[in-house]
């Protein structure tokens, strides 16, 4: 009895430390793949912003989430409403429902299924029961940090790969940092912040290859945004028995990012190693599984959804290229670019802010990049008026 009390204070310290850390999720690029410890520092996160935390009612456009503006969908509205006279139970049955049918949709069986309230809460929960022990996470620099951050957080130490030239993962970079240390290789693919795309082919290679010395974790939350999804997923290697672990969310293009509900594809012992040690289910509301089954069979709010998001994009894409900002080729559903080299990153959030404009600024090599995720297109046109304004 005591290992198991020691082992769930162990737990809840952890997930409190990283919680203090995820907080707010930095992006740093790095100058070597072989840091023993990296505290990243240079992101600009919200300055001046606190609509981000208290949604202030003055926001006209809020572009700096990457949330769905366009739902959740009717069908996820009602089965919501329908599920709250059904809130004083667990609601593990629902659970088990959904399950089923993303098992169905990814050609697993269920014991491959594991969900959480939103893909975040699996990256942290897969850090936790991989670095109990210590070990080293290899990962993209720049990319999502919500893993690596946990995975330092209880013990672990990060050795970040900078991206090739194109913003593509450096695979082959990657594979050499692997030692008999690491525990986890982490791949976002598209890759948040910076939106850009690995060939699938190259990284179904390297997880044939790599993940029989290592797991990896493919972090596939903007997927749906792709033209081809089914093609550049890597959750076929589940069923072939690789040791590989996907994950998706109800976040992006299910327009569900307040419902908190996500899962991962894994290999039935993958899955057991985390479940010995966290709880999935438990954590879920019987309201947001109800609407993610409803959102299952709503293909065409988010076919519609991607229609919406694409022609976002290629709005601001086109407005940029109009005034002379080169910007990152995005498969998702938000555009980073530098901003000019002199322009003072904290008074252009403050400025945008004061227009009624939320977007992300990040630093990179002490130069100001802005991250402007897709709103509708009224939204876009408030953000580009604002931009004008601001870099007038």
């Amino acid at each position: 009895m005591s290992t198991t009390i020691n082992r769930r204070n162990w737990i809840k310290s952890g997930l409190i430390a990283a919680g203090g850390i995820t907080l707010a999720p930095k992006l740093s690029w790095a100058s070597s793949a072989d840091s023993k410890r990296v505290n990243p520092q240079s992101i600009i996160w919200e300055v001046d912003h606190p609509s981000y935390l208290n949604d202030a009612p003055a926001m006209r456009a809020r572009l700096n989430a990457n949330e769905n503006p366009h739902g959740p969908s009717p069908e996820v509205k009602k089965a919501i409403a329908d599920a709250i006279s059904s809130g004083n139970r667990y609601g593990h049955g629902d659970a088990f429902t959904l399950i089923g049918m993303i098992a169905e949709k990814e050609g697993v069986s269920p014991e491959c299924v594991m969900l959480g309230p939103g893909s975040t809460d699996l990256l942290e929960k897969t850090a936790i029961s991989r670095f109990i022990k210590g070990g080293n996470i290899v990962s993209a620099d720049p990319s999502y940090m919500s893993l690596i951050n946990t995975a330092q957080a209880v013990g672990a130490t990060w050795k970040p790969v900078p991206l090739t030239s194109d913003y593509a993962h450096d695979l082959p970079a990657m594979e050499k940092a692997v030692d008999s240390e690491t525990q986890l290789i982490y791949v976002c693919n598209p890759n948040n912040p910076i939106g850009s795309i690995t060939n699938a082919e190259d990284l179904k290679s390297f997880c044939k290859t790599v993940s029989k010395k290592v797991p990896i974790f493919v972090d596939e939350a903007y997927l749906e945004f792709l033209e081809d999804p089914d093609t550049n997923t890597m959750v076929g290697l589940v069923s072939e028995g690789h040791d590989v672990i996907v994950a998706r969310t109800f976040s992006k293009i299910h327009s569900m990012a307040g419902l908190r509900i996500g899962y991962i594809v894994a290999t039935p012992e993958r899955i057991k190693s985390i479940t010995d040690m966290v709880r999935g289910t438990m954590g879920l509301c019987v309201t947001s599984v109800k609407g993610a089954i409803a959102s299952m069979q709503s293909k065409e709010f988010c076919d519609q959804c991607k229609v919406l998001n694409t022609a976002s994009r290629e709005y601001l894409c086109k407005e940029l290229d109009k005034l002379g900002y080169k910007y990152i080729p995005s498969y998702t559903n938000f555009v980073i670019f530098p901003l000019k080299k002199d322009t003072d990153g904290r008074a252009f959030s403050k400025a945008l802010t004061e227009q009624g404009v939320g977007v992300r600024m990040y630093s990179f090599k002490d130069e100001p990049w802005c991250r402007v995720s897709m709103g509708t297109m009224e939204e876009m046109q408030i953000f580009t008026d604002a931009f004008k304004k601001v870099t007038a």
